[in-house]
């Protein structure tokens, strides 16, 4: 499998493969090119019922548009690996790309971001991910297509062998990868687990991906994906925690919008609110993301998750006040100085875990 891999790389990739230490993290999942579409507000609407949010737009017209540009190394994975190299940690990424010009600009964009990709395979027979992204005012919908690739786990030589390995979304076709990765982490247990489950993964419900939930040292998701999981929509927190937790992982963590985060381990519960910020929103892609990656960084660094869970709603804020997912990640200065410029009323709350949440609906 080896000798297989290394004919699909470019020759740069290959180089990198004699002369490279222990990873912090190799970043696990499906990476795309991600172009926007600024959308006029004069020839769209959304629609508001209690059901939720519609984008209306007239069926069979040409609708103008006001602008368009490309975030080139996008998707969750992508989005995570850019957040912990600027926070300091040596990171890897593993994906497929299609052997395609924009595949070579998404490697470029993280080369440049210090993202180590010589797992990244290059597909010959198919094409880069591409997603669009329909963005009016500071909200969007989002086009994704994972492209199919022929998913194998790489063989890891010893001085791969990273701390953590954080899994993210992959395609409905990667069953089998996600299989290998368990495997593979049954066969490495001084690797530990962050878990950020894509769409197909949440859809699929946790049975099929029982061993991985159960593997995990910290699994994040948002509230609506915690109730997917839970088959329950009308869960209060605390009985969403629970059920995460009876799902097998070390520690989870809930971000629930306005609300803030919520976080659970065996013995205590915590909440924490969005960081305080007059600024206005410029796009909410990208959000979540930083908060799951920031809140790893700063746990791989060496803190604790009361202080990693600090952290992360500072990074969540900076990203959606630039366009695209990365363009507002920080680095370790700035975040720190916006922490300790934080108000006194941000701060962590431990909960009671017998506490049934009624203020986070």
């Amino acid at each position: 499998m080896g000798s297989t891999r290394e004919e699909g790389r470019p020759m740069e990739q290959r180089e990198q493969l004699t002369d490279r230490q222990r990873f912090d993290v190799i970043f696990v999942g499906d990476v795309a090119t991600n172009t926007y579409l600024a959308l006029s507000p004069d020839w769209v609407q959304i629609h508001h019922d209690a059901s939720g949010d519609e984008l209306v737009m007239p069926f069979g017209a040409k609708l103008p548009y006001e602008g368009s540009f490309t975030v080139e190394a996008g998707g969750n994975a992508a989005d995570a690996a850019v957040c912990c190299s600027r926070l300091g940690l040596r990171v890897a990424l593993a994906s497929y790309l299609g052997a395609d010009q924009l595949g070579r600009d998404l490697l470029a964009a993280l080369h440049a971001e210090g993202v180590n990709t010589s797992l990244v395979r290059l597909d010959q027979n198919a094409a880069t991910s591409r997603h669009f992204v329909l963005w009016l005012g500071c909200e969007r919908t989002i086009l994704i297509r994972h492209e199919q690739y022929e998913y194998q786990w790489p063989h890891l030589r010893s001085s791969e062998i990273p701390a953590w390995l954080y899994l993210s979304s992959v395609g409905r076709d990667g069953h089998d990868y996600e299989n290998e990765i368990a495997d593979w982490l049954e066969d490495h247990p001084s690797t530990e687990l962050a878990f950020a489950p894509g769409t197909y993964q949440i859809n699929d419900g946790p049975k099929r991906l029982a061993r991985l939930y159960k593997r995990s040292n910290l699994l994040v998701c948002n509230r609506e994906e915690a109730a997917l999981l839970a088959g329950t929509p009308k869960a209060d927190i605390e009985g969403l925690l629970g059920y995460l937790l009876d799902l097998g992982p070390r520690q989870v963590v809930i971000t629930d919008a306005a609300s803030g985060a919520y976080a659970a381990d065996e013995h205590n519960r915590y909440s924490v609110p969005i960081y305080p910020d007059t600024g206005s929103v410029v796009d909410r892609t990208g959000a979540g993301d930083a908060f799951a990656s920031t809140l790893l960084a700063y746990i791989v660094r060496g803190m604790s998750l009361e202080e990693a869970l600090l952290r992360a709603p500072v990074n969540a804020m900076s990203v959606v006040h630039a366009i695209g997912s990365q363009a507002g990640l920080l680095r370790p200065g700035p975040l720190d100085k916006l922490l300790a410029d934080a108000p006194s009323d941000y701060v962590l709350t431990r909960r009671d875990a017998s506490l049934k949440e009624k203020d986070a609906h």
